[in-house]
């Protein structure tokens, strides 16, 4: 169930005086971390919009980034159906791990979710300078120099299915996910968009 400041009180801190807290990116869907929350943590979390924890060394609430200023802005916050855990969606400001890694828990990611990432590569590289970025040279050209890639690309791949070259396949499907998600950008429009679409039209059949 999706938590809301309205509905805290359906978390059953009786059990325990600390929940445990499960971080994940909203837009990649790694996970990122994990930490203990009391009641008075995911009020905070709420009311500052920055996932805040309860500290069990420095026995106090600890929002996340508080010194290294590599926040998670709060998405959304849900329970399990005994509502004595949590999971938080965010949006992390950097880094989560005080190692310096993306995750506290190292590379281990959702092998899709390697999409949002490069797409939110992509939209760090538009302005970049065209004659050192190829992405940023993409941005600089006519938006039709975007559509001919994709157009493009989608060929390749139908012709690399006929031939049956697994290897071709999957290096010309890549090129045209890039060429894709460019395209969506220099269109006011992303990844989540399309799965958007993707979930309701599975909903509809």
């Amino acid at each position: 169930m999706q938590l809301t400041p309205d509905n805290l009180t359906i978390l059953d801190f009786e059990k325990s005086p600390l929940m445990p807290a499960i971080v994940q990116d909203a837009a990649t869907g790694q996970i990122l971390m994990q930490g203990f929350m009391n009641s008075a943590a995911i009020a905070a979390t709420f009311e500052k919009q920055l996932v805040t924890f309860y500290s069990r060394s420095k026995g106090r609430l600890w929002t996340k980034g508080e010194e290294s200023n590599n926040v998670l802005k709060l998405i959304s916050a849900h329970t399990d159906c005994d509502n004595d855990s949590i999971l938080v969606l965010a949006l992390p400001a950097g880094p989560t791990c005080h190692l310096g890694t993306q995750s506290c828990f190292g590379e281990a990611k959702p092998t899709t979710g390697f999409l949002a990432q490069l797409e939110q590569v992509i939209v760090s590289r538009k302005s970049d300078d065209p004659s050192t970025s190829y992405t940023a040279s993409l941005f600089s050209k006519d938006i039709s120099r975007s559509c001919q890639k994709v157009g493009e690309e989608g060929v390749e791949v139908a012709l690399a299915a006929m031939k049956q070259d697994k290897n071709e396949l999957i290096n010309e499907s890549a090129d045209l996910l890039y060429h894709l998600l460019v395209l969506l950008q220099r269109s006011d429009s992303n990844l989540s968009d399309v799965v958007n679409c993707l979930e309701n039209r599975h909903k509809k059949s």
